[in-house]
Parts: structure tokens; C-alpha cells; sequence
């Protein structure tokens, strides 16, 4: 008959431990339409076809169609309602406080509400602004123009370990088709909203966030990033906890370099300089060669200016998707097997340790009926021999864990049968996991 035994307290011992897992982003996982799901919910009226547009995309690790496919995070944009861009082209506050914009800027309460929403969830107030470092409010290390990017639970786990997160930006994009007199090249492809550059790249890292620049916010942890090759150039946060990379985009992008390329907007097909522009698409950076606005004036309309620049003219004027499209196509680039994001996850292991003791005159019978034979007087064996006793032992192969009622609650299963007689003590020790 089976036979059980109480724990104690001191059976029972608990534990923490850590576990770290490398994840290795390529530049293609970002780069490809493919791998980027899109969900169009902003959808505008107006002249031409309107716009639709995503308020975030979501970058996986293959087509995101297949059923195989793992979101690695999600990426988006969003401005600071007080920043240089949103003063910049705000035109004032209808009757119930609402913002106004001019009809050449897309999307701007939009990119105000997410990052609000940010700071809400990282640092507890909708109001609150980014700072880089995050103990330094000087209004030079505000973030304005942010860049979000928020990993997926599968593979940022309990948190980002520090000092092991490291990306590759390029901060320069190619140099403009613009001619000095406002013209834009005919050449398909040939603007530089799409097309990247091999050179201008930057390592961001969080180096020295392990010291006095972590700090615990709302959000949790948070460190800043830094220029690798010039760590006093802080160029964003990341919140270890929460697994979310903030980026300042003025610091990570030429924001003086000129832009030039097609997006979205609300306009009709027009025809600028013999470049034809479809219905629902607008030319920024460009303008007509003759009677077109000053070159001061940096609206990003099909009559734009070849001065405009990426922040604030790309900011504003463009869509969250024509945003993050180029960001993901040209600030990453597409290697195929070239590194854009790498860190170290960090899992948490809780583990209870149970300690089963069988002491020498312990759990040497076993309860199944054949172990001894009908008279239930002697042990079943296998050479019988002269001797009118048999010396008992048996071969444990599992260890049942039983509540008061001695109702079974787990099993664990031995790695292989181990032997237990009247001449040893035994411990068990049984390892629970969450």
C-alpha cells in the first residue's frame, strides 16, 4: 500500500533566477513591405482620393501573412504639442481647444495623441514631455519630433538587460534631385524619401546605462541612448521594462537635409515641371520653376519649396505611413543579413524547491500488487532463494505531490529509476518553474 509523507516548511524553498536570450533583428525584417503590416484606420476627405494611413505598422520576422510569422514591434511617430514642429505650423484653436493646422500638414493631432499616449504609459501623465538624458529637463534635451518603437513581449520578455541594446540608424539620406533653381529631376526613383545611402550611419547604443544614467520612472527603468562614437550626444531613451525605444529625431536624422519625393496629401493630379503627380499624392521639396513661393516659405504643397527639410516640412506635411516607410526602407536599409537591432531579453524564473526526503527505512515497498506474492508474506523475486527473508528495495522512477486531502496535484518524472533500500537516505529535490 502506498505510503505518504508530510513536508515541512523547511522541505520548501524558494528562488530566483534570471535567463538571457539574444534577439537579432536584420535590416531586412524592417526594410520589406512584406514583413511591415499596415492598418489603415486614418482615413481624411477632400480633394482627390483622401488619404488612409496607419497610426502604427507592425514588423515581423517573415511575410506577415503567414501563419508562421512572429511580430517583433511595433513603430510610430509622434510630436510633442509644444515642440518647434507643432508651433511651427499650428494656426490656432477652434472654439472647443482644438488644434488647427493648414490643409498642406497631414495627420498632426494624430502624431499629438500618440505621443501623449506614450506618456501616459512610460511616464504617467499625458502631459508630460521626453527628456535625453532623463534626469536633464533642459528644454536643448527635450524630445519634440519621437521616434516609438515598442518590442513585442515574445522576445523582450520582463525587460531589456541593460547595456545590451544597440542599433544601427543611418542618419543621412541621399543627396536630392533639386537643382538650385527649385527644378526636380524626371527620373523615377530618384528622390530621396526612397532611396537610401550607404554612408551616414550611426551606432545607438544605451553604453552607461548600468550606472548613474538608469533611473526608475513610471514606466520602470530607463536609460539613455547615445551616440556610440559620441556618447555625450544623447539621442533617445529606452525603458527596459516596458521594452519601448523612444528616439529623438533630431538628433538621429539630418533634420536640415533636404527632402524631396512624393507623399501623400489631399490634393489633385497636377503636373510640376513636367513631372506629373497623381490625384491623392503631392511633390515635397519641390516647386514651379517660375511664380512659385518664396524660397522662405516652408509649406510642402505640389508648389512646395526645394528648401523644405525633413523636420519640420517631412514631419508635418507627411502621413504616419509615408513616415515610418521611410524610416523603415531608408534609415535601416535592406541587408539582408546585416544587423539593425540587437539586445538581450531578460526572463525572470520563480522556482519553488521541494525537497522529498526518504530516509533508510523509507519507501522501500512499492505498491503494486506483484511485489509480493499472494500471502502477501514474501517479495516476488526473480531467483528465489534458500533464505526465508528477502531484503526489500525499490526502483523510484516518479514523485507525486499530493495536497491535504491527498489529492494528486503534480508528477515529476526521474531521468532514470534510482535504487532505494534499507541502507540509504535519499533526497529528492523537485523544481517548480512560473
Amino acid at each position: 500500500m502506498a505510503t505518504y509523507k508530510e513536508l515541512s516548511a523547511a522541505d520548501v524553498k524558494t528562488s530566483k533566477s534570471v535567463l538571457n536570450q539574444l534577439i537579432d533583428i536584420v535590416q531586412a525584417d524592417i526594410s520589406s513591405s512584406n514583413t511591415r503590416q499596415k492598418y489603415q484606420v486614418f482615413v481624411t476627405g477632400g480633394i482627390g482620393p483622401g488619404v488612409t494611413s496607419s497610426l502604427h505598422q507592425t514588423i515581423y520576422d517573415q511575410d506577415f501573412t503567414l501563419q508562421t510569422a512572429n511580430p517583433l514591434f511595433d513603430m510610430t511617430v509622434g510630436l510633442y504639442v509644444s515642440g518647434a514642429s507643432v508651433t511651427g505650423s499650428q494656426t490656432g484653436e477652434d472654439v472647443n481647444g482644438k488644434l488647427l493646422f493648414p490643409s498642406n500638414s497631414l495627420m498632426m493631432r494624430e502624431k499629438i495623441n500618440i505621443y501623449r499616449q506614450f506618456a501616459q504609459l512610460l511616464k504617467g501623465d499625458s502631459g508630460e514631455k521626453f527628456f535625453s538624458p532623463p534626469n536633464n529637463t533642459d528644454s536643448d534635451n527635450r524630445i519634440d519630433d519621437a521616434l516609438f518603437i515598442a518590442y513585442k513581449r515574445l522576445f523582450a520578455r520582463d525587460k531589456i538587460k541593460r547595456e545590451t541594446f544597440a542599433m544601427r540608424f543611418y542618419t543621412s539620406a541621399s543627396a536630392t534631385d533639386i537643382g538650385e533653381d527649385g527644378s526636380l529631376s524626371k527620373q523615377t526613383g530618384r528622390d530621396n524619401l526612397a532611396r537610401g545611402t550607404i554612408s551616414g550611419s550611426m551606432i545607438i547604443t544605451d553604453l552607461g546605462s548600468a550606472t548613474n544614467q538608469t533611473q526608475v520612472s513610471f514606466g520602470g527603468e530607463v536609460g539613455a541612448l547615445v551616440d556610440a562614437n559620441d556618447t555625450n550626444n544623447k539621442v533617445g531613451l529606452v525603458y527596459y521594462d516596458q521594452g519601448i525605444a523612444v528616439l529623438n529625431l533630431k538628433r538621429v536624422l539630418s533634420g536640415s537635409q533636404r527632402v524631396s519625393g512624393t507623399i501623400d496629401s489631399m490634393q489633385a493630379a497636377a503636373s510640376i515641371n513636367g513631372y506629373s503627380v497623381p490625384a491623392g499624392k503631392t511633390i515635397i521639396g519641390a516647386r514651379k520653376a517660375a511664380a512659385g513661393p518664396a524660397q522662405s516659405d516652408r509649406t510642402a504643397t505640389a508648389y512646395g519649396n526645394p528648401n523644405a527639410t525633413f523636420i519640420p516640412d517631412f514631419v508635418v506635411s507627411a502621413s504616419i505611413d509615408n513616415i515610418i516607410n521611410h524610416v523603415a526602407e531608408v534609415r535601416f536599409q535592406s541587408g539582408s543579413a546585416l544587423t539593425a537591432m540587437t539586445f538581450q531579453n531578460q526572463t525572470n524564473i520563480n522556482s519553488t524547491l521541494i525537497f522529498c526526503r526518504a530516509s533508510a527505512d523509507e519507501f522501500n515497498y512499492s505498491a503494486n500488487p506483484t511485489f509480493t506474492n499472494s500471502s502477501d508474506d514474501r517479495l516476488v523475486v526473480i531467483e528465489p532463494t534458500e533464505e526465508t527473508t528477502q531484503r526489500t528495495f525499490t526502483f523510484p522512477t516518479a514523485i507525486g505531490l499530493y495536497d491535504a486531502n491527498d489529492n494528486l496535484l503534480a508528477v515529476s518524472k526521474l531521468s532514470r529509476p534510482v535504487e532505494k533500500n534499507d541502507e540509504k537516505d535519499i533526497t529528492f529535490r523537485v523544481r517548480l518553474d512560473f
